[in-house]
């Protein structure tokens, strides 16, 4: 055991996605029994073939488990693992702790809450950051809202997987740290977008651009990890088109109900929109260059 991990838990597992598996893949190297479901069953099966064991329902997840992860693709799908027919509510037992690592609304990271208390267990709502290369590598960023109490009793757990890790504030503050996160990235992917645009237009060497902007005031993470994918025409879905719209969109409602004006995020999820509308909803974000590269492959 590394990291100086709490005591051994069964940790259950449900959605093993492009994120969810590399998770998955470090709790199993720090020696944790992981028991998983995911809605399509092949996408677990490496893990399977690792040592994870299969669940049937969200429901048998969460009665043999001690601590539950979550990582689902939009807030209807949390409300259906947690909440639904054979769901995580229903076979849940006292003194367990389910942690949603879903990007989702704050508003259903403060029902989990309430619900977990009722029955006698607890919940930390804590969505990550990093795509494909930060759960890869188990670096990615960890906001997390909940008890103080319970975020430390699992804080070891979640350094397995995690480069940089706070307790934000009470239910619902890890996904609000997360709209401001996704604010962030909405403007530098549009950035990055347009300054590759600009400089092909001007006949720079795009790969001189990026390495001399990189080491600027202009770096950022978008630039480090997207710009080289997007000179090698890679479009793969470290984080889905489709899911930054759905950030965007739950960013801002919570703007709209706090009276607040995001003008650049509401651009920028209009440019998402029409890269979704022209077909590339399951590439990675990276693929907004389409919409000025048409002819990108």
């Amino acid at each position: 055991m590394k990291k100086g991990h709490i005591k051994m838990k069964t940790i259950g597992f449900i959605g093993t996605g492009v994120m969810g598996a590399s998770i998955v893949g470090h709790l199993m190297d720090a020696g944790y029994e992981v028991n998983v479901y995911n809605r399509t069953k092949h996408k677990a099966e490496p893990l399977i073939n690792r040592g994870a064991v299969w669940k049937d329902t969200p429901e048998e997840i969460a009665a043999s488990s001690e601590l539950i992860f979550t990582m689902v693709g939009f807030p209807e799908d949390v409300e259906e693992v947690y909440y639904g027919e054979n769901g995580i509510f229903d076979g849940i037992r006292p003194d367990t702790i389910v942690v949603d690592l879903t990007t989702s609304k704050p508003s259903i990271a403060q029902k989990i809450y309430e619900t977990a208390k009722q029955k006698d267990a607890a919940s930390l709502d804590a969505p990550v950051s990093g795509g494909d290369l930060g759960a890869k590598n188990g670096t990615v960023t960890t906001m997390v809202g909940g008890d103080e109490s319970v975020f430390e009793e699992v804080k070891s757990i979640f350094m397995i997987f995690s480069g940089t890790l706070e307790l934000q504030g009470p239910a619902g503050s890890g996904q609000h740290t997360k709209m401001a996160n996704q604010i962030m990235i909405a403007g530098t992917m549009t950035g990055l977008t347009e300054l590759l645009v600009y400089a092909d237009a001007a006949g720079l060497n795009k790969e001189k651009v990026l390495k001399t902007v990189g080491g600027g005031s202009a770096a950022n993470w978008s630039l480090q990890n997207y710009g080289p994918r997007i000179l090698k025409e890679d479009y793969s879905a470290g984080f889905f088109v489709k899911h930054f719209i759905k950030d965007l969109k739950i960013a801002l409602e919570e703007a709209d109900r706090m009276g607040i004006e995001l003008p650049a995020t509401k651009k920028a999820k209009a440019l998402y929109d029409q890269l979704k509308d022209d077909g590339h909803g399951d590439e990675g974000t990276q693929a907004l260059i389409r919409l000025w590269w048409k002819d990108a492959e």
